[in-house]
């Protein structure tokens, strides 16, 4: 299946500017398209960083997903963040990778979920406790945002 790349943002709806009162008529209903990012992330061996993808400026992070699919082996503690460095929290505070599951992000703030005027990187760092490596762990962390509509 072949992909199309475009500058965007995308908007979706029927009636683009509102010219009176009647809904579903004359009054605008469009709105953003939301797009998403997504990127493996090995939770296994030792502290880590993935990129998980590079957001638009001027874009709303509206929500971050992690995914463990396969559980973390470390002897100890394990965790995983997302945010704009290495070892940020910001988008997803620390989220044990110890058990299959899925988490998804409930509490950022506004400073951190609007872009702003420059484009920013997101990042997931796997932290495991214990010093030893371990050797198995895998999920995948995925950034949805609409395009074009910081607030």
């Amino acid at each position: 299946m072949g992909t199309t790349t475009f500058s965007g943002p995308v908007k979706a709806g029927t009636i683009k500017d509102t010219t009176g009162s009647s809904v579903g008529t004359d009054v605008a209903n469009t709105g953003f398209v939301l797009m998403a990012q997504s990127a493996v992330v090995d939770i296994a061996g030792t502290t880590a960083t993935t990129s998980v993808g590079v957001i638009p400026a001027n874009s709303k992070v509206s929500e971050v997903v992690l995914n463990v699919v396969q559980a973390s082996d470390s002897s100890s503690a394990a965790t995983l963040t997302v945010g704009f460095s290495t070892g940020d929290a910001t988008l997803l505070d620390s989220t044990s990778v110890k058990a299959v599951g899925v988490t998804t992000s409930s509490a950022m703030g506004t400073a951190s979920i609007n872009i702003g005027t420059a484009d920013q990187e997101i990042f997931a760092t796997y932290s495991p406790v214990s010093a030893t490596a371990t050797t198995q762990g895998i999920g995948d962390v995925t950034v949805k945002y609409l395009q074009n509509s910081n607030l």
